[in-house]
């Protein structure tokens, strides 16, 4: 009876694991094998062993890219989570018009990622964008936000006498727009699951607190970042892979996509660029496969490191 009633289960989940097995590793297995090949869209196929990889080691463009998303990931990951765990604090107090706020918040997140980036191209226009005008009123030069090339550190210390270069010069203006603008959308999410950790932190934590005369920061460091640290922990993951994989606003809104100079070319931009305007399918599945291998060390990194830190109850 228990072994019919342990197939029975193996059944129930059988079309669940063909639909993934196909749909989920058949691509990625096909899409490593053909990065061994010289594959364009027409014509046979041609085995070259490890030549893509080689090819792509020691391309200046390729290793532009991943500097770009670099310096994206690093700016768009860590300012989201703290305004959302900010804003969600915030949100989670008894506040008239709560509800509201809430789903304004959460209102960029059902919007088409194509029409908000074609929004925000229109507010980053230096001469007729929202911010630039904002700018003008109060006597401050504009900006070309989505066409400026220059390193936000090398702007920075320039001031100082320093002069930095290449990675040094940190990400350009247009990438840093690219990266507000990311951080604006993926916002509402964020907020959300926050404000779910928040609600299931016991009140009893709060209220014996406050009988022992604990201030709010103390509160704030020593109750709710500890027991919010797995939710946390959930965002640092899913935000990390989010942004490795950024595509559509580098293509609605910079011109010509992915630049000034190359400046907002993000990886899987790259990957596009040698899949469908060069077709160079077979370096292009080398790209595909060499950020899974980054995306997956960089969440085993995240575990090794982050997790042990993680307040599990």
């Amino acid at each position: 009876m228990s072994k019919n009633r342990e197939w029975s289960g193996y059944l129930f989940i059988l079309p669940a694991l063909l639909i993934i097995a196909v749909f989920r590793f058949y691509p990625i297995l096909q899409a490593i094998r053909m990065s061994f090949f010289d594959w364009g869209l027409a014509g046979p196929l041609k085995f070259i062993g490890f030549k893509n990889f080689t090819r792509l080691f020691i391309d200046p463009k390729f290793y532009q890219s991943l500097s770009n998303t670099f310096w994206y990931v690093l700016f768009v990951v860590p300012l989201t989570i703290f305004l959302s765990i900010f804003f969600a604090n915030l949100l989670n107090q008894k506040i008239k018009g709560r509800g509201f706020y809430r789903t304004i918040y959460y209102l960029p997140v059902v919007t088409s990622i194509v029409a908000v980036s074609v929004v925000w191209k229109w507010i980053f226009n230096p001469d007729r964008g929202l911010f630039n005008a904002f700018f003008n009123f109060i006597g401050i030069e504009g900006i070309k936000w989505l066409n400026d090339a220059r390193g936000l550190f090398e702007i920075i210390f320039g001031g100082i006498g320093v002069h930095l270069s290449g990675f040094f010069a940190g990400p350009s203006i247009a990438l840093c727009s690219l990266s507000i603008m990311a951080v604006w959308h993926n916002l509402g999410y964020c907020i959300i699951i926050v404000l779910a950790g928040l609600q299931n932190i016991p009140r009893q934590y709060y209220e014996a607190a406050k009988i022992d005369g604990a201030s709010s920061w103390n509160v704030f460091r020593h109750i709710t970042i500890p027991v919010l640290s797995p939710t946390i922990f959930y965002l640092l993951v899913t935000q990390t892979i989010i942004a490795f994989n950024t595509f559509t606003p580098v293509y609605v809104m910079t011109q010509p996509p992915g630049g000034p100079l190359g400046t907002t070319s993000l990886v899987v931009f790259y990957l596009y660029e040698h899949s469908f305007k060069l077709w160079n399918l077979g370096y292009a599945n080398a790209i595909a496969f060499v950020i899974f291998i980054m995306i997956f060390i960089l969440t085993q990194v995240q575990k090794r490191f982050i997790e042990e830190r993680v307040y599990y109850e």
